[in-house]
């Protein structure tokens, strides 16, 4: 069955490159050239992934991603031409699952794209994840590296559930803190850091190149699924 993507972008050279790339990938592809037009289509064709830019002619695309996400949960892909961290940041806290910065490469959109996809699989297929020889079962509680069970405290295996729950995803500093600490300690990134540099030392194969829980500067980590 080909999924469906919906681009919703004013900009007519964009949305011919996107529907090459795409339709070479086997999606069917809908556009979208205002953010109005954009939730009209989401809300009737039920697209599987959405690739949203931030600079539309009749509202900004931040405004268009919180609408959207008032009634669905359909992976979306920022694309910007402004390369600031604030910028990215606000999206991520808006709801986006992940951001490519124009221009782009081909390559590295249909990646973002298949790992912001592999997050809407029912929660039964992501029960167990596995990566090399790390092991984790989230219905039993228990983390394993080549057999061997890894003791992880309450806050520790918390941080890697939601990491695991969210493979390929951007997790902002700010929404890993709402999540794991609670809403009133989105301005304790210390914690946060603590607890990251303790889970690479018990998941990581090698915790000075982490390759796991990866550093977005300035944003949050990506957790590699």
């Amino acid at each position: 069955m080909n999924h469906v993507a919906l681009i919703i972008d004013d900009e007519v050279q964009i949305r011919r490159l996107l529907r090459l790339v795409l339709e070479g990938e086997h999606y069917k592809v809908r556009e979208a050239e205002t953010g109005q037009q954009g939730l009209m289509e989401t809300a009737t064709r039920k697209p599987d992934v959405v690739l949203l830019d931030l600079g539309l002619p009749d509202l900004d695309g931040l405004q268009v991603l919180k609408r959207l996400r008032e009634w669905s949960e359909v992976p979306v892909i920022v694309l910007t031409v402004r390369d600031d961290v604030q910028e990215k940041v606000a999206a991520l806290d808006a709801g986006a699952d992940d951001y490519i910065t124009k221009p782009f490469s081909s390559p590295e959109l249909l990646a973002r794209l298949r790992a912001a996809q592999r997050k809407t699989r029912p929660s039964e297929e992501v029960s167990v994840f596995k990566n090399g020889d790390l092991v984790v079962d989230l219905t039993a509680h228990v983390v394993t590296r080549a057999g061997r069970e890894i003791k992880l405290s309450a806050t520790e295996y918390a941080l890697l559930r939601l990491f695991v729950k969210h493979p390929g995803r951007v997790l902002t500093h700010r929404h890993i803190l709402r999540e794991i600490w609670g809403p009133k300690s989105e301005e304790h990134r210390q914690y946060l850091r603590v607890y990251v540099t303790h889970l690479r030392q018990k998941i990581e194969p090698d915790p000075t190149k982490p390759s796991l829980i990866q550093t977005q500067p300035g944003i949050g980590y990506r957790f590699t699924g």
